[in-house]
């Protein structure tokens, strides 16, 4: 009891911050968002050129050394890393394409929901059907094979990766790119986000808060400990919005949204699929990279490859709508995740021993 009322203090106090980053400058509805704030951030670095989502975003840099604060502070840090690592770049890729497809990751589809947008409605269905699908193939004993322990240095480096990012924002060299148009150009001040960033990192590594754990375990251990965090989430953000006049009940006119109902659908439902595969959301990967997992830091370079790839190929959404080549991205997303899903199969269907994606990713307590 007293866990579960420490992971709605947190998804409370969560729901609050991204509620007063909108507030702060934030694009609405988008306190924080994973998938959009690490294409933000890859825009920044050049990697892909859409003008209008280039930012380095402190709230990503925050929320990993929060996790590695945290973690060394509570001596659950460990390097580790070594199951499959290109699966899992790939998997990390389409994640990312079906997150832009549907325009937010996970999370952002519980604040777009906080905020009225009914369009996430579609989202949340398809997210948790394609964590079902993947929880037949952990059934049939998915595996990604086990995880290696690494040195510490190994894990430093990308605690050390975000640093230089966070530098690289403020003193800001000519070779780092900025928005002038929204959602880019909409931000809140570099120390509220970074600090709003550190104890969202603090608190999920403490309460172990993923949305597809928490889907996972409430479908497969009927525990709604994971899940109940994610409520709290919507829950602050709802009474948030209704205090402060931000709440837009309704399809239409929603920020940085489309209303393409099967798209917004099928592109949760890839993410939700991916992820279940790969053992947590991408916030859940952002911590996990924190505290020291390599793998995890591997996923966290494919989001940031596949937000790349999104851009730089037409393949994101926009408010106007899915694109063509983003339709086709994600067909094709489907195929790859099931042929990985298909063949890293075991004939063990014993998840909690053999399951590559191990409790202790996203369900556990300590």
């Amino acid at each position: 009891m007293q866990e579960k009322k420490g992971i709605i203090a947190a998804g409370l106090v969560i729901g609050i911050l991204a509620v007063v980053l909108v507030q702060f400058g934030n694009p609405a509805n988008m306190g924080i968002c994973i998938a959009c704030f690490l294409r933000d951030t890859v825009g920044g670095l050049g990697l892909h050129r859409a003008e209008v989502v280039q930012y380095i975003r402190p709230e990503i840099m925050g929320i990993v050394l929060g996790a590695f604060l945290m973690a060394k502070g509570k001596r659950e840090y460990q390097g580790r890393g070594g199951s499959a690592p290109f699966t899992r770049f790939v998997l990390g890729m389409f994640v990312m394409i079906g997150a832009l497809m549907f325009l937010g990751c996970p999370l952002r589809m519980v604040l777009r929901l906080g905020g009225g947008d009914l369009n996430a409605l579609f989202g949340l269905v398809g997210f948790a059907v394609g964590i079902l699908v993947g929880i037949q193939f952990l059934n049939r004993g998915f595996t990604l094979k086990r995880t290696y322990r690494m040195p510490a240095f190994e894990g430093y480096l990308f605690p050390a990766l975000n640093l230089v990012l966070l530098i690289l924002l403020v003193v800001a060299p000519s070779f780092i790119f900025f928005s002038s148009k929204p959602p880019g150009a909409s931000h809140a001040p570099v120390l509220l986000s970074l600090v709003a960033g550190l104890i969202v990192g603090l608190l999920a590594q403490r309460t172990r808060l993923c949305m597809v754990g928490g889907i996972r375990d409430a479908v497969m251990f009927k525990d709604w400990y994971l899940l109940s965090g994610f409520i709290a989430i919507l829950v602050a953000v709802l009474i948030g919005n209704l205090i402060l006049g931000k709440f837009n009940l309704g399809f239409s006119g929603q920020p940085v949204a489309h209303t393409d109902g099967l798209w917004n659908f099928l592109g949760m439902a890839l993410a939700g699929w991916g992820s279940v595969l790969l053992g947590g959301c991408p916030l859940r990967q952002l911590i996990l990279a924190g505290e020291g997992n390599g793998d995890s830091v591997i996923t966290v370079l494919g989001l940031a490859a596949g937000a790349a790839i999104a851009h730089n190929f037409g393949l994101a959404s926009s408010a106007a709508g899915p694109t063509l080549n983003g339709r086709i991205a994600v067909v094709i997303g489907f195929v790859v995740v099931f042929l990985i899903a298909f063949f890293n199969r075991e004939r063990s269907s014993d998840f909690g021993i053999k399951g590559g994606v191990n409790i202790d990713l996203s369900g556990d307590r300590r």
